[in-house]
């Protein structure tokens, strides 16, 4: 009886354990996918909001161009090959193109699409401005402007990773007419000043945003801002969005700088311009030093904590101001060009000479000296001279005592 008891329990316990088993040992697996799947997120996310380096727009220039390298070309060759590599580093840096993400981590992470976005400013205001700078017409530069336009968030076909892929193809089909025999290229000095003064808006915009994230208004007098003209402080969230993108715009335009000086470097020289853009290049460069932080410090005064932001407004104002300066210089005519025009105005006009036939009622009077040709006139003038008088001879003296 006791076996047939015990024999019943076991079987209702296994009865009861297959109709409801225990799960509880299942989270464990489960925590340890989860742990692992937030570790390599994290990790990803650092390795993608690590800021590509800068490169050598030389370099870049034969790298883009290939075999016919060894082959001079055109004017704009180098502006044209770093704008391609500007474009390649946004599609094809660590993690893509992340601005349009929709998953994690890319999702997650703000610094690097803020930065890619400031980037990407950049390159489209280059792009526009290439068909101005441009000889003739050049279908293939319309294309590069307009595949960068748009917005950056894009992810549906034709998503922002397709049409930088579409721009970067242009741009290489002009590359190559450019190598070839005959290409058109830049005009010298042609188009930069329109740019520059889109450069110089652009800096602006971000020194407002930038400066607006400083709480106390009275410190940004030494910096030429008006308070009153700022818009309301920039959220704690929002401060190192626009930090990142000021970043990139600093990025982007340090290269597309200097390739423009290496391709128009005779029309920089002829408006004296070389000095004074050797200076917005080192100030873009200051924007690009280290972060030591790891988050963007929003401080004050000589505190402990930095402030991030008016440092870097600080950098972007002062290239703003020298935007500008080079816009005006651009503008102007050449001084060689202006001094000789000047000088023709003010030499004096000499009243035409007309020729004044003579009439014998006229009783052989000669014409006024105002009419008169200037070898006429002196002929005249010697003629009217009286004689030197003499000394008297002998025969004189003698002729007037006979007399």
């Amino acid at each position: 009886m006791a076996l047939t008891e015990k024999g019943a329990a076991r079987r209702r316990r296994r009865t009861e354990a297959l109709e409801r088993p225990d799960y509880g040992w299942i989270w464990k697996p489960l925590l340890a996918l989860v742990v692992i799947y937030l570790l390599v997120v994290v990790a990803l996310g650092v390795w993608w909001s690590r800021e590509p380096a800068t490169f050598d727009v030389e370099q870049a220039t034969a790298e883009q161009r290939g075999e016919s390298a060894s082959s001079p070309a055109a004017r704009g060759a180098v502006t044209t090959a770093t704008l391609m590599s500007v474009v390649s580093t946004l599609r094809d840096k660590p993690g893509g193109y992340l601005r349009n993400d929709i998953a994690p981590p890319g999702l997650w992470l703000d610094n690097m699409p803020n930065w890619e976005l400031g980037a990407l400013k950049q390159a489209h205001d280059l792009s526009r401005a290439l068909p101005t700078m441009e000889e003739g017409d050049q279908p293939a530069l319309e294309e590069v402007a307009d595949r960068l336009g748009g917005d950056g968030r894009d992810w549906l076909y034709p998503s922002t990773e397709h049409r930088l892929e579409q721009a970067f193809d242009a741009l290489d089909d002009y590359l190559a007419s450019l190598g070839e025999e005959g290409g058109a290229g830049f005009n010298a000095g042609t188009g930069l000043a329109a740019w520059l003064e889109q450069v110089g808006r652009r800096l602006d915009d971000l020194g407002t945003r930038l400066s607006a994230s400083v709480g106390n208004r009275e410190r940004l007098r030494d910096l030429g801002i008006d308070a009153g003209e700022l818009p309301s402080r920039t959220p704690w969230y929002r401060v190192d969005d626009i930090f990142f993108e000021a970043r990139g715009t600093g990025w982007a335009l340090l290269h597309l700088l200097e390739a423009v000086r290496r391709d128009q470097a005779d029309a920089l020289e002829r408006a004296d311009a070389l000095g004074e853009w050797e200076l917005l290049v080192a100030e873009l460069e200051r924007t690009q030093r280290r972060l030591w932080s790891p988050m963007v410090l929003n401080g004050s005064g000589f505190g402990i904590f930095a402030n991030h932001s008016l440092v870097m407004a600080n950098h972007v104002i002062r290239a703003r101001d020298l935007a500008r300066e080079l816009a005006e210089a651009l503008e102007a005519p050449p001084a060689g060009l202006a001094v000789p025009e000047a000088a023709e105005e003010q030499q004096p006009v000499e009243p035409p000479v007309e020729a004044v036939e003579r009439s014998e009622d006229a009783g052989g009077e000669s014409p006024p000296p105002a009419l008169a040709s200037p070898e006429e006139a002196r002929e005249d003038e010697q003629a009217g001279e009286p004689e030197p008088l003499s000394e008297p001879t002998p025969e004189d003296e003698g002729e007037a005592s006979e007399g």
